[in-house]
């Protein structure tokens, strides 16, 4: 402005100067030993989805944990995991949490068409295979571990597991998704051949329960049948159904 000196270029050049020496004290500000960051930043992510799906003779067992995270975020505390694909074909979804739903949407959607072809129920196994060629088709995009169980008049009940990648297989008993790891040696000790539906039920429960102390979730239930629907529901977050 007219009337005020202009500083010199000495002058000038010593603020810029002075300026960089203020940045790594206001760094060190907002450090990682800052209140201003919480502590579950630094703190080991102990959430992860458990889905899990049992035989047994006349049906199978499905259940699943409900919460959602982001990173260390809890996203969701009531995520319904066990997606219904026909009348008595379900999936357990673990992986992307909208990957999963797309690609169920899709399966469902594909699926309903074909007994529509057919005038009669799609086969629990037709169902394995569409999701199989999704996951697998799109395998590089896609993050999603998906268990298919239901029951035909064919087969009866039946549990597929569809892992990351696109594989698929038969199996009497199945978990998936990140938190499963804290339960494989408890299947391993507790799950036996021919199982009826009520042990199947509990080894579910059972399963779920005991990932409470690591992955944060309270032992609940929900259960299911074909003819005569019940619901029995306490308080936590895991479902478990019975079809």
């Amino acid at each position: 402005m007219r009337g005020q000196p202009l500083l010199s270029p000495v002058i000038y050049r010593e603020k810029m100067a002075a300026a960089p020496v203020m940045m790594p004290y206001f760094g060190q500000q907002i450090s990682s030993k800052s209140d201003l960051v919480p502590d579950w930043t630094r703190q080991e992510v102990s959430t992860g989805t458990t889905i899990m799906a049992v035989e047994y003779d006349g049906g199978v067992v499905i259940g699943a944990d409900s919460r959602t995270t982001t990173g260390a975020y809890i996203a969701n505390r009531v995520t319904d995991k066990l997606t219904r694909i026909h009348d008595k074909i379900y999936c357990c979804r673990s992986g992307s949490a909208a990957d999963t739903q797309a690609i169920a949407e899709v399966v469902a959607y594909q699926l309903g068409f074909h007994s529509i072809e057919l005038d009669e129920p799609p086969l629990v196994e037709t169902a394995a295979n569409l999701f199989r060629a999704s996951c697998y088709r799109y395998r590089e995009e896609l993050t999603a571990g998906i268990l298919v169980a239901g029951w035909d008049k064919r087969k009866g009940g039946q549990v597929y597991s569809v892992p990351i990648g696109g594989m698929l297989v038969r199996q009497p008993v199945s978990v998936g998704g990140s938190g499963s790891t804290y339960i494989y040696g408890f299947m391993d000790a507790n799950y036996k051949p021919g199982m009826n539906k009520e042990q199947c039920m509990e080894i579910t429960a059972a399963g779920n329960l005991c990932l409470w102390p690591w992955s944060g979730t309270a032992p609940a239930g929900e259960t299911k049948g074909w003819r005569d629907v019940s619901t029995a529901r306490s308080h936590g977050t895991t479902d478990t159904h019975c079809y």
